[in-house]
């Protein structure tokens, strides 16, 4: 049965088959257990971000409600609904990927109800603001149940995540211990395998030496360059003189197939050195994206323009060595885009108009690669400058220009691409920020600091005088006779009023001065490192330029107007707080009231 060697090889290759099949079916059904394994451990973390992601809503929602009832800003619920119907939507989908476990299934119903509590006392509160009702908005979260309403959902997400987390590192374990199994049982088969092999195989190795000792010497001949060398002669079997006669086939056909051998190596190496200058440029692009990272980061805590400047100058040719360059950002009051900060070249701090660069008219990029060859921008002087403009857009707004000197190309256009759009963004931050700072520390009505910004600035004032033991004067002054105008006038009357007297104040007191309003017709005035007798003739000055003043509303004369002012000085015997020196210039502006209005009184500290 096996007197041949085709029997011999077909009995090794059935028993190998066979071998390999019931492997093959042990590592089929080990990799069945492994997939169901991290079929799991996927769910697992659908199960947690989804959780994380209604929470995250959650928290916006309320975030967003309550600096819509301390800044009556509406911009901050613009997203309410959306983020409360996300967050339901999330939680119920985690109830319904928890139906396998009753433990979780119940914690993710406790979940959402806890979460449906608190969206029910969201958007009451939220009624209530938006009904014009702010004091009992702010009087239903001060009565903390929305707080502790958060808390148990907080307590209760935790130990809900922490499970899952726990249940995710389990199936984790099992599918590595699965793993396992299969890399033992696969080198187990294969050792098997390989026993059978060596087995056969030294079986019948008596009938094939001499064949294979003539293949093999041809074999090495064919080795050593002799492309002529063939195999002649009895072979001794069927199997080796058709191997005998495919080697022959196999030599002709060599020759043929070193010249595709070597043509392939070209191209091979052609393709490797594209992938290295792939890899190259892809660590280049990872090593740019963290960077910007960083700068993005910095750019998002920058409180003034000095730092975002001094941010932009420092990363910039970071990014994109080698350019010199400008940014410029859009002043929307003046319609001007002005320089923010530069490197390596000088600026005009002028600015130039949004219609005197071609990137800004065409909402893309602009540049002249060679000079002569495109449209040179109004703003670049020289006219066979190198150089690419890159628009700072928003939301269609305009919002600045990147400048560069030179020729961007290459992998510096996806640097530039990914620079302009985290500098737009920080840019717009930037500008927010900046209006709200402005919105909460000026009163609407005669854009003069509020009452809050009075009394931080005065705690700061008099802790700085302490300390320096320099001079901190306040003025308290009303205007007199202030009722006469909101009876005779009406009330926009008397509004016009206090911006006329808002506007002398502005313009005739000190960029150092702190000009507030405290409320109704009253004003008062920081004057940090000014003594009261210096302070005493600015403020008349002031008095008599709201004396001579005639304001009017709508084309009627509204009468003259005349100011009330007291003076005080701050004494180290006073608190710190400043509500002393408030009272003693409060006494002082009653004093002057008494006396006949119109006047300036200081206070002293023995009267």
């Amino acid at each position: 049965m096996f007197g041949s060697l085709s029997s011999r090889i077909s009995a090794l290759g059935t028993i190998v088959v066979v071998a390999q099949i019931v492997l093959a079916g042990f590592l089929v059904d080990a990799s069945l257990e492994v997939r169901a394994s991290f079929s799991w451990v996927t769910h697992s973390g659908e199960v947690i971000e989804t959780t994380s992601q209604a929470l995250t809503d959650l928290e916006e929602a309320e975030s967003g409600q309550r600096g819509f009832i301390i800044t009556r800003n509406a911009s901050f619920v613009e997203t309410f609904e959306d983020c409360l119907s996300g967050a339901q939507r999330n939680l119920a989908e985690v109830v319904d990927l928890t139906a396998d476990n009753r433990v979780q299934h119940e914690l993710a119903r406790e979940i959402r109800y806890l979460a449906g509590q608190r969206i029910e006392g969201l958007r009451e509160t939220l009624a209530l603001a938006k009904s014009g009702k702010f004091d009992e908005a702010e009087l239903l979260i001060a009565g903390g149940r929305g707080q502790r309403l958060m808390s148990a959902l907080a307590d209760r997400t935790r130990l809900f995540l922490a499970e899952e987390r726990a249940l995710q590192e389990g199936r984790i374990g099992a599918a590595a211990s699965r793993l396992g199994w299969v890399r033992h049982l696969t080198l187990a088969g294969v050792a098997i395998i390989v026993l059978l092999v060596v087995l056969v195989s030294w079986l019948i190795i008596r009938d094939i030496r001499r064949p294979l000792e003539v293949i093999q010497g041809a074999m090495a001949q064919l080795g050593q360059g002799s492309e002529g060398e063939r195999i002649t002669g009895s072979m001794g079997s069927r199997e080796f003189a058709a191997l005998a006669q495919g080697y022959n086939v196999m030599a002709d056909h060599l020759d043929a197939a070193r010249a595709d051998q070597l043509r392939s190596e070209g191209e091979l190496q052609t393709a490797n050195g594209e992938l290295r200058r792939q890899g190259d440029a892809l660590l280049a692009r990872s090593a740019v994206i963290e960077l910007l990272g960083g700068m993005a980061h910095r750019m998002q805590a920058a409180r003034t323009d000095e730092e975002l400047a001094e941010i932009i100058r420092v990363f910039v040719p970071r990014v994109l060595p080698g350019f010199a360059g400008a940014l410029y950002a859009h002043n929307n009051s003046r319609n001007l885009l002005v320089p923010v900060a530069s490197w390596g070249m000088e600026v005009e701090a002028d600015g130039f108009a949004p219609d005197c660069c071609w990137a800004l008219r065409r909402g893309q990029s602009h540049f002249v690669a060679e000079p002569g060859c495109d449209i040179v921008c109004g703003h670049v002087h020289d006219r066979d400058c190198v150089y690419h403009c890159e628009p700072l857009l928003a939301s269609g707004e305009v919002i600045g220009v990147l400048y560069l000197n030179g020729r961007v190309e290459g992998d510096d256009r996806f640097q530039l691409t990914v620079l302009a759009e985290n500098i737009a963004s920080a840019l717009v931050n930037h500008r927010l920020q900046r209006d709200l700072r402005e919105q909460t520390i000026r009163d609407p009505l005669t854009s003069l600091f509020n009452r809050r910004y009075m009394e931080e600035t005065l705690e700061l004032e008099i802790a700085r005088a302490a300390r320096s033991g320099t001079p901190l004067t306040v003025v308290m002054c009303d205007v007199d006779h202030f009722k006469r105008f909101n009876d005779e006038f009406g009330h926009d009357a008397g509004d016009a009023v206090l911006q006329a007297v808002a506007g002398v104040m502005r313009s005739r007191f000190r960029s150092s001065d702190v000009v507030c309003r405290f409320g109704g017709e009253e004003f008062t005035i920081l004057a940090p490192g000014t003594a009261a007798a210096a302070m005493l003739q600015r403020v008349e000055f002031v008095r008599d330029a709201v004396a001579r003043l005639n304001a009017t509303h709508q084309g009627q004369r509204l009468g003259s107007t005349t100011m009330s002012f007291g003076i005080a000085t701050w004494e180290g015997c006073m608190p710190r707080d400043g509500a002393a020196l408030v009272k003693a210039a409060d006494a002082a502006l009653y004093r002057a009231k008494r006396e006949g209005r119109n006047r300036t009184i200081v206070h002293q500290a023995n009267g």
